[in-house]
């Protein structure tokens, strides 16, 4: 087993799937702890620092849409699904329970690598430092610490949430493409999956609470991709990133 390296529990009750895992995550310096069932994925996530969930949808006892639930209420390590399936109602409801990202079983090892390596990162970069907090409208970013306050109420967001708030802001009053958010967050081999960005446009949104569309901040702009809206410096679609996507 690695030494000191990011512990990554994997639930699942397939015994194969599990060695696979472990096997190919130890190798390249991951710490690993499993578990075959819901209940005892929970049990292990209380007693042990995780850093990343990789939780199978169908498990005994609680499936794994409800064991990220329960993770995600009391933290924002990156948690992936693990599905057989891979329907649109599956990947909708995983990231509707707080998930970063799904893989469709059977996934080949780099695939998997690539995405439990990109979860990670994002969980854990830093950005440069910043001098003061930045003013959007009613959002204040502490981009240094990673913390994003909405009329005062910080918002709890999870380390792909963040990333792609930030990615929005740091860009403000330019047209962002799908594909150009896609590479950013997730990388290159996401760049065809507008899913990802609606999702969390959508949680985004339910988290910030602006309903009114004269509110938002995160305007859509259809066909193309989004703008993170800059009351103060908006000069409407000053640019857009990206011409594909």
């Amino acid at each position: 087993m690695a030494e000191g390296g990011p512990l990554v529990l994997i639930a699942d009750d397939e015994p194969a799937t599990v060695k696979y895992l472990r096997v190919n995550l130890e190798a390249r310096g991951y710490r690993v702890t499993t578990a075959s069932d819901g209940i005892e994925a929970l049990r292990k996530f209380r007693r042990q620092a995780i850093n990343i969930a990789l939780l199978d949808i169908t498990m005994p006892g609680l499936d794994g849409f409800e064991v990220c639930r329960q993770i995600r209420n009391t933290t924002e390590i990156p948690v992936i699904m693990l599905t057989a399936h891979g329907t649109e109602a599956d990947i909708v409801k995983a990231f509707d329970c707080g998930a970063d990202d799904y893989i469709t079983k059977p996934f080949g090892l780099q695939e998997l690598l690539a995405r439990v390596n990109a979860a990670y990162r994002r969980a854990s970069g830093r950005s440069g430092p910043s001098p003061e907090p930045v003013k959007f409208g009613s959002l204040v970013f502490d981009f240094s610490a990673r913390r994003v306050w909405d009329d005062g109420r910080e918002v709890e967001l999870t380390g792909t949430e963040y990333s792609l708030l930030s990615l929005l802001a740091r860009n403000a009053n330019k047209v962002l493409t799908h594909r150009f958010i896609l590479e950013s967050i997730w990388g290159g081999s996401y760049s065809s999956e507008k899913e990802y960005v609606r999702a969390y446009i959508y949680r985004l949104r339910t988290k910030l609470d602006q309903s009114g569309e004269k509110d938002q901040a995160i305007i859509s702009v259809p066909g193309v991709g989004y703008m993170f809206r800059d009351p103060v410096t908006d000069d409407s679609f000053r640019d857009v990133v990206s011409t594909s996507g």
